[in-house]
């Protein structure tokens, strides 16, 4: 009690903060204890899990302007407590976990069904000490409890991944993101040990406090890069990211793209712009590239799927390529120190954080709305879902709206802030980046070019046209709390799009906290006007730009009703000369990705099946394979097996054979002890 006492009164949010975490887990154990109770755990659990995360978000937002706030509690290890840090960074990310578990779980109480694989107790559990671990990972001021929530969120979410652990295709995707997980994990523990420069405190306030040298900072940073790389899902390491989100329940797959590849983004940024300090030139050129590469992969391989579920999953990944060159920029002018720009390009990396968060988790769950309704998964068998499902479609559409950074939604914000820190370039003493850096912006702009045709692709295949299958005239719409999860993270999604100034200003305090430069003095001068720099530039203005667009549908209107008032002819749609049209005539999501597989041919690895003169229904089929499975994953495993295989042979089944080992051992042990 004393200890709590002491928490509330020295560190207020980062207490609240903490008791939002416990709240997460009472509710996780409540499951348990009601196990097989369905409608208690889906009607009451999840909503008080809604709640709660609500609650999250709004204590985490008061706390971007504070100052931070540590805390050790007596938990852990003798002699490893654990030790916890609320400040603007942490604060921010927990403020988009908590808004966005908001809507998920929400969404989450309609959607889950009995006979998903796990009991009803334990997916509750899993789900509510996902959501704490992840909390817990942003709060922790050490490597020791850094770690240990890492490997829970990494563990609560394979079991997600794996609720319907009956199929073995979803066993094997959640042992390949697992395996990739703790990949990534080693390689974020040998980066805390370099950090930590052998002093033996793995206290973030001791590595902070540490000058390492370029050599030990630059290999501290790379393997910071590989393993918070692999969470975040960059390429090569972003296998796991295809697989695990079509095995995963909808908001699972919601929380791990919208949410949990964020936590990557957090771990990055803490180690490069806070325990490092000042990022070299490289680092910054490193993640620029990789970021680009990542974003370019990402967009084209999402073009040409034809599975709703991994189209979205290869778009996250575009926007993770994203979020790494918006970070590589920001810590290229900060190594220069160009702090103004380095804070401008910050600040569309944050802004892009809760923008995909959202839309990303509004796509994500809709898709599931879709699948329980009709039971696919496949766009070739989907079409003219919006007069069936008008909630979830028209919902759908902001989501789309938002991912193809259109206005006035967050995610044209993000893209729009995170293009202009990219013109607004200012000389640098580097021909070489003065000469990269507007090519880049290019292929920023051909990037947000080809996600605009992916999200049109996704939502037309889906929504739009004729029904594809008869029984999809027989698909429902979402329930009421579907319904209300995904109006919350619609409201996520425009609210991040008509409040730019405001919310660009909060994040301030976190680009004052790694850069030491804020954009609050810039955007509170310029009222409702999105000025990055200076207003003879560039400015945007969302109330300017719905009042033109309300301007012209009214002009419209009024020119329609004063010179075709009346006029209206009806008559059968132009059938191209071929009147016996059905519905498998339309576009197929085969045919609106074949123009990128052609541009794109060599990022694909096709593998073409043309008909014989046998086949009673000759079909030409292309499967399209990731290059990287074959370059890099199918060489390793092999690899792997060989050794296996050759080492096999010390496994003889004989107890004889084993008790010469312990002897043979016993005496190389002797000799080198006598040595």
């Amino acid at each position: 009690m004393d200890a709590s006492a002491t928490l509330a009164a020295t560190a207020p949010h980062l207490g609240l903060a903490l008791a939002v975490v416990l709240a997460w887990l009472l509710i996780g154990l409540l499951g348990l204890v009601a196990i097989r109770s369905f409608e208690f755990i889906s009607k009451v659990l999840f909503p008080a899990g809604s709640i709660v995360s609500l609650c999250l978000a709004v204590v985490a937002f008061a706390a971007l302007p504070a100052q931070p706030e540590t805390a050790q509690l007596p938990l852990g290890l003798p002699g490893l407590p654990f030790h916890f840090r609320l400040d603007a960074l942490s604060a921010y990310f927990l403020f988009v976990i908590g808004a966005a578990a908001t809507g998920i779980s929400l969404f989450a109480s309609g959607y889950f069904r009995r006979g998903e694989g796990t009991p009803p107790g334990i997916l509750c559990f899993e789900y509510h000490l996902f959501l704490a671990s992840m909390a817990l990972v942003v709060l922790a001021d050490d490597a020791y409890c850094f770690m240990v929530m890492w490997e829970s969120m990494a563990l609560s979410s394979f079991f997600l991944v794996t609720a319907n652990h009956r199929v073995a295709e979803i066993r094997r995707a959640g042992y390949l993101y697992l395996l990739v997980a703790h990949i990534g994990a080693i390689g974020i523990l040998l980066c805390f040990g370099v950090l930590q420069a052998n002093t033996g405190d793995y206290s973030f306030a001791n590595m902070r406090a540490q000058q390492l040298g370029p050599f030990w900072a630059s290999a501290g940073f790379l393997l910071a890069l590989f393993g918070f790389g692999a969470k975040a899902g960059v390429v090569p390491l972003h296998v796991w990211l295809p697989e695990a989100h079509p095995a995963a329940p909808s908001p699972v797959s919601a929380l791990m793209s919208g949410v949990m590849l964020k936590t990557a983004i957090y771990g990055l940024l803490r180690v490069s712009f806070d325990l490092l300090h000042a990022p070299l030139w490289w680092w910054g050129l490193i993640l620029l590239a990789l970021g680009l590469v990542t974003a370019l992969f990402g967009v084209v391989y999402a073009a040409a799927q034809v599975d709703m579920k991994r189209l979205l999953a290869y778009s996250s990944i575009e926007n993770i390529g994203l979020l790494l060159a918006g970070m590589g920029l920001a810590a290229l002018f900060t190594a220069y120190g160009i702090r103004s720009v380095a804070a401008l390009a910050l600040t569309a990396t944050l802004y892009h954080v809760a923008s995909h968060a959202f839309f990303k988790a509004l796509l994500f769950v809709g898709t599931g709305a879709v699948l329980h309704a009709t039971a696919e998964r496949s766009l070739g068998k989907l079409g003219g879902l919006l007069r069936f499902m008008p909630w979830v479609g028209w919902l759908s559409l902001v989501g789309v709206l938002a991912s193809a950074g259109l206005p006035p939604l967050g995610g044209f914000v993000s893209e729009w802030l995170l293009l202009q820190s990219f013109l607004f370039t200012p000389d640098l003493p580097n021909s070489f980046l003065n000469m990269l850096i507007p090519a880049v912006a290019a292929l920023i702009a051909l990037i947000a070019a080809l996600a605009g045709y992916t999200m049109v692709k996704f939502y037309g295949i889906i929504f739009l046209g004729q029904p594809r299958e008869e029984k999809l005239a027989e698909a429902h719409d979402a329930s009421a709390l579907e319904r209300a999860g995904m109006l919350w993270l619609a409201a996520g999604c425009l609210a991040l799009g008509l409040l730019p100034v405001q919310f660009a200003g909060a994040l301030s305090a976190i680009t004052e906290q790694l850069t030491g430069v804020g954009l609050g003095a810039t955007l509170a001068a310029n009222a409702w006007l999105l000025v990055p720099m200076d207003v003879a530039r560039a400015s945007y203005g969302p109330v300017i730009f719905l009042v033109g667009v309300a301007l012209c549908c009214l002009l419209a209107y009024v020119l329609v009703r004063r010179f075709y008032h009346g006029r209206l002819r009806r008559a059968p749609p132009w059938d191209c000369g071929f009147p016996f049209q059905t519905a498998r005539m339309q576009d197929s999501a085969e045919g609106f990705g074949q123009p990128i597989r052609q541009i794109f041919e060599p990022f694909f690895r096709m593998e073409r099946e043309l008909p014989t003169a046998s086949d009673t229904a000759p079909r030409y089929r292309v499967t399209l394979a990731d290059h990287f499975w074959h370059w890099v994953y199918l060489p390793v495993a092999r690899l792997v097996t060989r050794f296996a295989q050759a080492i096999a042979w010390l496994q003889q089944g004989r107890i004889a054979v084993y008790l010469l080992y312990s002897f043979v051992t016993l005496v190389a042990v002797l000799m080198l002890v006598r040595a």
